[in-house]
C-alpha cells in the first residue's frame, strides 16, 4: 500500500465546500477550524483552506479539451466511474468536461471527466480498464 497523499487547495466558503465535499462527494470530515477543513478524499487527505482572493483557473489544450492547468482528483475503478458520473449528475453538478474516453487507442486511454467544487477549484475522475496503463506513455 502507498502512503496517502496531502493536498491543500483554497476555498472562498467553507460551508458550501463542506457540503459538496461530504455531501455530494461522500468525503468524511476531519479536523477543522473557522479557516479550513480536513477531508477523508479516498484514504488521502485534501485540506480546504479559506482563501477568497484566490485567482481564477487557466486551462491547456489536452486531447480536444479545455483542462484547467489546476486540478485534482481521484483515479477510480473503472466499475466506479460512471456510478460516480451518475452521482454527480444527480446532485445537480455541471460538468466542465463532460464524462468521456480521452485517447482512444493509445497507451494511456481512459475514461474522464471534470466538475467544479462551489470555489472554482477543478476536479478530475478517470478510470483506466487496464490499470497498469496509468503512467503508459
Amino acid at each position: 500500500m502507498r502512503p496517502p497523499f496531502h493536498l491543500a487547495f483554497p476555498v472562498r466558503d467553507l460551508s458550501e465546500t463542506r457540503a459538496f465535499y461530504e455531501d455530494v462527494l461522500g468525503c468524511g470530515v476531519g479536523r477543522s477550524s473557522e479557516r479550513w477543513i480536513d477531508f477523508d478524499f479516498h484514504g488521502h487527505q485534501i485540506s480546504a483552506h479559506l482563501s477568497p482572493e484566490e485567482t481564477p483557473v487557466q486551462a491547456n489544450e489536452v486531447d480536444g479539451d479545455a483542462v484547467p492547468v489546476r486540478h485534482f482528483g481521484l483515479v477510480l475503478p473503472w466499475e466506479e466511474f460512471e456510478p460516480t458520473a451518475q452521482r454527480l449528475r444527480a446532485a445537480g453538478v455541471a460538468f466542465l468536461i463532460e464524462p468521456r474516453t480521452r485517447f482512444a487507442g493509445e497507451p494511456g486511454e481512459q475514461a474522464t471527466m471534470f466538475v467544479q467544487d462551489p470555489s472554482g477549484n477543478a476536479l478530475e475522475f478517470k478510470a483506466f480498464k487496464d490499470p497498469g496503463q496509468l503512467f503508459a506513455s
